[in-house]
Order: C-alpha cells, then sequence, then structure tokens
C-alpha cells in the first residue's frame, strides 16, 4: 500500500489514490467508531455533493478542480433512475448522463466518490429519481417485493456496467454506495438492495445509508454506515414564515447526531431517536446544508455564515466527516419525452412541493454555471484545517460544557464545545483540543458575550468578549501553541497559517513560555513568530489560490469587462395577459404556473453583442 499522500492543485487537497494509469492499488480503506481511517492514517474528510447529470460534460473536470481547490476531499453524487432510464428499458449513459466518464474524471483528478444509487433518491427531481413508467407495475414502491427488487435489480447491473475497473479495489475512485435514500421502514429492505449490490459485483470498502429517520428494524451492525445531516432551512416546510421548524437546533453544539428537521414534508414529525447501536458508528455527515433550493411557495435565502456556523458545530460536537448538500449547484437534463425532470405537486411522487424546471443552483459555494459564492471562501479555512490537522482532531471526543438544549433564539450564554484527546475540558491529562466557538444563529441577532472564560485540557484562556456572529476554532497544546485566540488554517512545508478572529485580539501563547500579545496579521510576507503566520480572514479565505491576495498583495483578479457588454438591447415583443390566480396544490401549498399560464407571460427580445466573446464569463 502507498502512503498517504497530499494532493496540491491551486490548493485544493485529496485523499490520494492509486496513480491514473498505474497498476498500483488504492490504499487501504477502514473503519471504527471514531473516523476513516486510509493507508494507516486516521483522515476527517470533506464530502461535497455535486449531480454529475445536472451538469455538461465538458465541464465536469473544471468542476471537479473547483471542488478540489475548496477543500472537498470526497465527491458525492446522485444515480437518478429516471436520468438514465425515462423510457422503460432504454437507458443512457450518452453525454451529460456517462457516469463512467464522469467517475474517469474524478479517478484522474485523484477525487474518491460515494455513489448513492437509489432506487429513490429525491435530490427535488421528479418522482424522487423514480422513472414514471415504474408507477403502472403494480407493486409497492420501495419495498421487498419481487417485482420491484427485480426492477431495481435492472436498474443496479446497468449502474455496474458503469463502474466496472473503477472501484476503489481496482485503483479506482468509488469508495463507496448508498442505498435508497431517507428510508424509514424495515432495514431488511436496505439489505435486500445491498445484497443484489454484492451479487452483481459491487465490492467497495463501505457502504453508506441516511441515518434519519429511525428505521422501523435496523440493519445488522456494520453492514451500512449512517450518515446524517442539518439544514438552516428549508423549502419543503408548508409554513411561509421565518423560521419556521426547529432548524435552529442546527447551530447549537450537542450530542445527538440526526436531524428532526429533514424532509418533513415526506416524513412528518420526527422524534430525536436513532438506532440502537447507531452511536458506535463514526459520526459522518451526508446533508449538511450548504444552501437550500427554493420552492414556489417558500424560498429561503442561505448565507454564508449559515452554512460555515453549521459545519463548526458538527465539527465541534464530533463529527469526522462533513458532507455538504450540495457543494455544487446545477440545471435539470432535458426530457426525452417532452415532460419536465423537477419535483412538482402535480407528479406520482414526492409531490409535495413545485420546485423550478431547470434551475437547481441550491446557493450552494458553487453555483449552478459552477460561480465562485461567499460561502465558497467562507469554509475553505475550515477544510484546510480539517485535512492538515484531521489526523489529530479525528480520536478526539466532544465534551459540552454549554447548555446542549436551547430554544429558538436562546442568547443566555455562549455556545461552545471542546474536543480533546482525553475526552475532557478541565483535565491536565490531556495533551491537546481544540475549542469550538458559535455565536450564531440563523436569523437571530446573539449578543455578544463579556468576560468569558474558555478552557481545555487545564488550559485557562484570558477572559475574552466573544462579538456577536463569531464563529471560530481555537487550539490548545498544539503545534507549539499553548493557547491562541485565532484559527488554525493550514500547515505546508514547515510553515503554520493561522487566521485572525474579527474583532478578537490575537493573543498566541507558545508552549516555550513566550507569548505574544495584540498580534497583527502580517499574511504571508512575514511570520509574526518563527514559523507562525497570521493571516486576515479574507487572506485565509484565499490562501494557496492563484490570484489570490497573498499571490501579489492586491487581491483577486478583478474583471475588466468591456463597456459594450452593459450596452444590450431590449424590446417587448408581447404584452402580458391577465393576472393568474395563485391555486392551492394537492400537498396544500401554492402551485406553480402551469404552461398555459406561461402563455400569459409578456414576452422581451434581447439583443447580444454580435461579438459574442463579450459575454463570455470565467468563475
Amino acid at each position: 500500500m502507498n502512503l498517504l499522500a497530499k494532493l496540491m492543485l491551486a490548493g485544493g487537497v485529496a485523499l490520494m489514490m492509486a496513480t491514473p494509469g498505474s497498476a498500483r492499488e488504492n490504499q487501504e480503506v477502514k473503519w471504527d467508531r471514531q473516523s476513516l481511517i486510509i493507508g494507516g492514517k486516521r483522515v476527517v474528510p470533506v464530502m461535497g455533493e455535486v449531480h454529475y447529470s445536472r451538469i455538461p460534460a465538458d465541464e465536469w473536470q473544471q468542476e471537479v478542480r473547483k471542488m478540489k481547490e475548496g477543500g472537498v476531499t470526497i465527491i458525492a453524487t446522485y444515480v437518478f433512475w429516471n436520468h438514465i432510464e425515462e423510457q422503460e428499458g432504454i437507458f443512457r449513459w450518452d453525454g451529460q448522463r456517462d457516469l463512467r466518464r464522469f467517475l474517469q474524471i474524478c479517478q484522474e483528478e485523484q477525487m474518491p466518490v460515494v455513489l448513492r444509487i437509489g432506487p429513490f433518491c429525491h435530490g427535488e427531481v421528479r418522482n424522487g429519481g423514480i422513472p414514471d413508467w415504474m408507477f403502472s407495475k403494480g407493486c409497492r414502491l420501495r419495498s421487498q417485493e419481487p417485482v420491484f427488487l427485480a426492477y431495481a435489480e435492472k436498474l443496479y447491473r446497468q449502474i455496474y456496467s458503469q463502474i466496472i475497473g473503477l472501484q476503489w479495489k481496482d485503483g479506482g475512485p468509488l469508495i463507496a454506495c448508498q442505498f435508497d435514500n431517507e428510508y424509514r421502514g424495515s432495514g431488511d429492505y436496505l439489505m435486500a438492495l445491498k445484497r443484489i449490490a454484492l451479487q452483481i459485483g459491487f465490492d467497495l470498502p463501505f457502504y453508506t445509508r441516511t441515518g434519519w429517520p429511525e428505521l422501523s428494524k435496523p440493519v445488522p451492525f456494520g453492514e451500512m454506515l449512517p450518515l446524517y445531516g442539518d439544514y438552516a432551512d428549508g423549502f419543503w416546510d408548508k409554513s411561509i414564515q421565518e423560521t419556521a421548524g426547529n432548524y435552529y437546533k442546527a447551530f447549537n453544539f450537542k450530542g445527538f447526531r440526526s436531524s428532526t428537521a429533514i424532509g418533513t414534508d415526506l416524513l412528518g414529525k420526527q422524534e430525536e431517536k436513532i438506532n440502537k447501536g447507531d452511536e458506535d458508528y463514526p459520526y459522518f455527515t451526508c446533508e449538511l446544508g450548504g444552501g437550500m433550493a427554493t420552492a414556489y411557495h417558500r424560498r429561503p435565502y442561505i448565507y454564508a455564515d449559515d452554512a460555515l456556523s453549521m459545519a463548526v458545530v458538527k465539527l465541534g460536537s464530533g463529527s469526522n466527516l462533513l458532507g455538504y448538500y450540495m457543494y455544487h449547484g446545477g440545471t435539470n437534463p432535458e426530457s426525452t419525452t417532452g415532460i419536465t425532470l423537477n419535483e412538482t405537486q402535480r407528479t406520482l411522487g414526492t409531490a409535495n412541493n413545485d420546485l423550478p424546471v431547470k434551475n437547481y443552483d441550491f446557493q450552494c459555494p458553487l453555483g449552478e454555471f459552477g460561480q465562485r459564492n461567499e460561502v465558497y471562501y467562507r469554509l475553505r479555512p475550515l477544510h484546510l484545517f480539517m485535512h492538515d490537522w484531521g489526523e489529530t482532531l479525528a480520536p478526539m471526543e466532544a465534551q459540552f460544557p454549554a447548555s446542549q438544549n436551547l430554544k429558538k433564539g436562546e442568547d443566555t450564554g455562549l455556545r461552545w464545545a471542546v474536543r480533546s484527546d482525553k475526552g475532557e475540558v478541565k483535565s491536565d491529562k490531556c495533551q491537546s483540543g481544540f475549542i469550538f466557538i458559535n455565536n450564531y444563529e440563523r436569523l437571530q441577532n446573539l449578543s455578544a458575550k463579556k468576560n468569558v472564560q474558555l478552557e481545555a485540557c487545564g488550559v485557562k484562556l484570558p477572559r475574552l468578549t466573544i462579538p456577536a456572529g463569531t464563529i471560530a476554532v481555537f487550539p490548545v497544546n498544539t503545534d507549539g501553541i499553548k493557547y491562541a485566540t485565532a484559527q488554525l488554517v493550514a500547515k505546508r512545508d514547515g510553515k503554520v497559517y493561522m487566521m485572525q478572529v474579527k474583532g478578537i485580539p490575537t493573543t498566541i501563547a507558545l508552549q516555550n513560555g513566550k507569548t505574544l500579545k495584540n498580534v497583527k496579521a502580517k499574511g504571508l510576507s512575514a511570520p509574526v513568530y518563527d514559523n507562525i503566520y497570521l493571516l486576515t480572514q479574507q487572506e485565509a479565505e484565499r490562501l494557496f489560490i492563484e490570484g489570490g491576495k497573498q499571490k501579489n498583495g492586491n487581491g483577486p483578479a478583478k474583471n475588466n469587462l468591456p463597456s459594450s457588454i452593459f450596452n444590450i438591447q431590449y424590446s417587448k415583443v408581447k404584452e402580458a395577459g391577465a393576472l393568474r390566480t395563485i391555486q392551492t396544490g394537492k400537498a396544500k401549498v401554492a402551485e406553480a404556473p402551469s404552461e398555459e399560464d406561461w402563455q400569459q407571460a409578456a414576452v422581451y427580445q434581447i439583443q447580444l453583442p454580435a461579438d459574442s466573446s463579450l459575454i463570455t464569463h470565467h468563475f
């Protein structure tokens, strides 16, 4: 087995696989109750969801590279059944449906992949991915009925035909797969799917399922790792009030792994319970909201700090894999039968919301067209930290010195947690630890916390005022640092990079007895002490990225677009007809306009510049 290596591609990091085209094996992958172990080394990966069939094939490689540059070390993707077999018996693996080519690109880019292979996926696609024709087969969907399992087997055989030679054991990128999604029935169904997959030839280091909702009958221990999630808000809530639902719980450190807010339109009210024994698995997530889709009736706007706050909370609560849904947005592909492939209230399955016909931007780090959004940069320092200190962090247990049971907007004290190698806050027996701070809750104005005493491993930090909105991770007894009121970002070539936390004076107390107070950021121009470099937030967010501020001191390059691009002419071709009457759909929420309604819309004609190169924009 080759050693776990680091790949730096424009600042990106990766869990290394065999070199493409080589005969070397991938590193051995194992797991225990704490973490994944790759090549004998504990890792804390960042998993980012992107749907290959929602992105043009000729853009796959550059988008995978952007994800890596953002700190993603594993890609997750659905294989939507109705994207590849919209017409019964006709499987399409061409163009942007070419799963094999997508996996080959991931292999070239040294990016492991988790396939979420259904049969049911959801993903805001029509019927959750189940083709329309399956509803006429006279069987109960997502069940162990022989008719349904026979069709599931045909699907799995087709998927397997695309992954031959690309499984992890072959030196390929495919490291795991997930069976079905958000299933609440008997685990026997999930096990039936796994048996089919194994019989066909799937042979992967591990298999997964969503850890929510609680199964009516658990799967045998070790068969599938449960992965969890949380969102800052949800388009699926029927209410149109801000902060509806219990999403606020995602902003508080706690021992409970799962969420009761996901998919309430399909799953209804959920209890704070997980299946017995699930706490003996490592704590991983697959659906941590990197953004949120918008439905016709509910259109939440997600802030960059919503995602960062949830990520820090999950990491501080003990999670050792942060999986974002979504990390990269996309566009629904064209149908081959004249239907649309979005979820609507009028379809046969998952008919609870009206989603856009084409757009699946999701407000995530990389948008529908690959644009880098603010949240992309906000998350990067945390992702670099997880990669470079993952081996240290992974075995650390979480402790919760603050209350775990807060009400929405409760502002009685600072929300913070500790992870240390002995799982203790005040004991000086632990050798190192990290203090996680979250003074943020979506759409709530949490106050600054004064005279705060933070402590880990018996080390007390000086009393601090934690400004409103602060989200940070402080090190204790790590890499020669006794404690610091700045955040570790990366360590490369013997250098340690730290990030200032806005509003908190930087103190760096060293284990050699020296203490630096009120330290000012010097960027990459000079260390503040020995091998320690202190960066501003903007510098840390763009660390190792070509064109970032650290390269030339002038910040990222500006887009010098010609003035002619703004001289676009338009004219009205048709006046709008009468306003439509908004109807309530069968899910009891506002229904999106029908095709007939759109015929009443105004029509405009836009005249673009003759030189089409003027409207090309590179993200």
